[in-house]
């Protein structure tokens, strides 16, 4: 059944996000996607979609979206204060919406996050470019349009076949990563640690805080200037996680957006497992660091895996059990 959802506020930024192109780094595109693909792919399960694929990403709340069907719908993340018209709609469950309904998702709540992802049982309609639907902010491709949803958009919905039961999914907190006020990453050291070894170390020891000028590319730290230097480097690749250093000593820690290469020296870079919850700060928000081994890092990213694949098994034999109240 094809349908829409219409855009009647989009918040300070609203795109269609998915699992990223993992294979487009090569031609110097993003890797992009979700900042928080554990948030994304736990919606699409609760959705009954593969876990990449395209759903919105909600940024600190504002949105408003009106549905034009009768719709199944995932939503996963920071709980923004969601609502379906006057009923609250926690977050990491599922719920079936009534046509002509609106998700009003107000702002944070509590502490901490910052991303919430509305996932719909069926396909979004997206463009796909690059290898990859997700929105591309920088080359103006994939998404709608190639750019940042407004009020007024209309996207298309092709639906799949959904029961009242299929509204009363969760997502169990034990299967879900760590997310906190002021988290701790863990990171292991970068390529260039050896040539900064005090900054290292101040780095672990140093409280931060996100700078105002965060974006989906990176958060520049503020917190006390890490020592400052004046290498200066070739060219070399670079990845989400990785915590630049420029000569000001005001580290800059990328995320889903960041380039491709880069020429600032990479002192650390957060494990894989830990960027969920990076992706869940906003400006003003704090954050350490915390050394670990690669050993550890490969355990926690294995284990993610494993709570999402036991997600999609126990979607299909009702281990998301149902739960009254959805919404």
């Amino acid at each position: 059944m094809a349908t829409f959802i219409d855009i009647i506020a989009a918040g300070p930024l609203l795109t269609i996000q998915d699992g990223g192109r993992l294979a487009a780094r090569r031609y110097g595109v993003p890797l992009g996607g979700a900042m928080d693909r554990f948030a994304l792919a736990a919606a699409n399960r609760l959705a009954g979609n593969r876990p990449d694929a395209p759903a919105l990403e909600i940024t600190a709340g504002g949105a408003q979206i009106r549905f034009g069907a009768s719709m199944l719908i995932g939503l996963a993340g920071a709980d923004l204060q969601a609502q379906i018209d006057d009923a609250p709609l926690s977050p990491w469950r599922s719920a079936l919406v009534p046509a002509g309904s609106v998700l009003h998702l107000r702002g944070r709540r509590s502490d901490w996050g910052g991303r919430a992802y509305l996932a719909i049982a069926g396909e979004l309609a997206a463009e796909w470019a690059v290898g990859g639907a997700g929105t591309c902010l920088a080359g103006g491709f994939g998404g709608y349009q190639g750019r940042a949803l407004r009020a007024g958009d209309r996207i298309a919905v092709r639906l799949r076949s959904s029961t009242a039961a299929d509204g009363m999914r969760w997502w169990p907190v034990a299967r879900r990563p760590a997310y906190c006020a002021q988290p701790r990453l863990r990171v292991l050291p970068g390529p260039h640690h050896d040539l900064l070894p005090a900054a290292w170390e101040q780095l672990l020891a140093t409280s931060f805080q996100v700078d105002q000028a965060a974006s989906r590319q990176g958060y520049r730290l503020a917190g006390g200037p890490l020592p400052s230097h004046n290498l200066s480097l070739p060219s070399y690749g670079v990845v989400p996680g990785a915590i630049q250093l420029p000569p000001d000593g005001r580290p800059i820690l990328l995320l889903a957006d960041a380039q491709t290469t880069g020429g600032y020296p990479v002192i650390a870079v957060v494990i894989g497992a830990d960027l969920p919850l990076a992706a869940q700060l906003l400006p003003g928000d704090r954050l350490a660091f915390t050394a670990t081994d690669l050993a550890t890092a490969q355990t926690a990213l294995a284990e993610q895996a494993a709570w999402l694949a036991a997600g999609s098994e126990d979607d299909e034999s009702g281990w998301l059990l149902a739960q009254a109240g959805a919404w």
